[in-house]
């Protein structure tokens, strides 16, 4: 029995499993899906969403955006939004295949695979697929996203340990989620480059919110404009246990560190794990998805977030001790 909250660490009560996509379901997708056809076509709309009808209550307890498929849209030169309407898959069209960051939940699978398709990519183009962070929210659908399209996964080495035995680092106040475990083709650290083709991306190191949390940064072409785009790394505690945590003894020095490093990033457009965080779809209809001072806002609104949850969890721990 495992305790799961929201986001931002609220408790949304006890959950006995994770719901799973039947494997066959999602297998009968990727055949469908993935014969070079582009578009979609009645009955593999109706396969997919014959994926998501019979989930256990369980499932219910995560925000419903969460597994709420939504179609895809383009943001900024090569990327596109894949992802559910809660959690964020970008697609990055390059000339030797693509890339996707992040598989979210294994729930939305069938869907994310649908968006990429619908984008006009085959699944066996899916080359590379780099992680975040090892939290199930983000990588329970890995596993299965891997199998879909062969493609080989990129974390941040930190994490690579997490991701292989499906268990969560660090501690919280909930308790632990497993997801399920995935081969990591390649442990990254900072600074290292991804490169596929002429695109290429540079893994930024923002420990805290998990020890081999990765922020991925790259510069775009947007309608003969340079921009950089930045996919941040979480940086919210989200329930991480800040005080006496002996799984992970230097996660406060880590969130500090890495809360300054987000504030002083070159960044244009900022596209989060947590879409809403960034307002990516309402940026994205405004045409305000340029936003030159927004990465810098968020970190200074993690910073007060943190400074004041640490103040609470250390008066805690202090009261607790007397």
């Amino acid at each position: 029995m495992m305790k799961t909250r929201d986001h931002a660490g609220r408790d949304r009560g006890f959950i006995i499993r994770r719901h799973k996509a039947p494997r066959a379901a999602i297998a009968a997708v990727a055949s469908a899906l993935d014969r070079g056809r582009r578009g979609s076509h009645p009955l593999r709309a109706a396969a997919l969403t014959a994926a998501f009808v019979a989930s256990p209550a369980a499932a219910q307890l995560d925000p419903p955006a969460w597994t709420r498929p939504t179609a895809p849209f383009p943001l900024v030169g090569p990327i596109t939004y894949v992802g559910s309407e809660g959690l964020a898959a970008y697609l990055i069209r390059t000339d030797r295949g693509a890339i996707l960051i992040d598989a979210t939940m294994e729930e939305n699978v069938p869907a994310i695979a649908r968006n990429i398709v619908a984008s006009g990519v085959r699944l066996r183009d899916v080359k590379l697929i780099l992680v975040s962070h090892a939290h199930f929210d983000h990588v329970a659908g890995l596993a299965a996203m891997k199998r879909l399209t062969g493609a080989t996964v990129v974390a941040g080495a930190r994490d690579a340990q997490a991701l292989r035995t499906g268990i969560p680092p660090g501690e919280t106040n909930y308790g632990v989620i497993r997801f399920p475990p995935v081969a990591v083709g390649r442990a990254v650290r900072d600074g290292e480059r991804v490169r596929l083709g002429r695109v290429s991306l540079r893994a930024v190191a923002t420990p805290g919110h998990t020890p081999g949390c990765t922020t991925w940064a790259m510069k775009v072409t947007d309608r003969g404009r340079p921009l950089d785009v930045v996919f941040p790394c979480s940086v919210t505690v989200a329930g991480n246990r800040l005080v006496g945590n002996r799984r992970y003894p230097g996660i406060v020095a880590d969130y500090r560190t890495s809360i300054a490093r987000l504030a002083a990033l070159p960044a244009d457009v900022v596209l989060p794990g947590h879409p809403e965080m960034a307002d990516v779809a309402g940026r994205r209809k405004a045409g305000t998805l340029v936003a030159p001072g927004l990465l810098r806002e968020m970190a200074v609104k993690a910073r007060d977030d943190f400074d004041r949850e640490l103040a609470k969890q250390t008066r805690a721990a202090a009261e607790k001790a007397r």
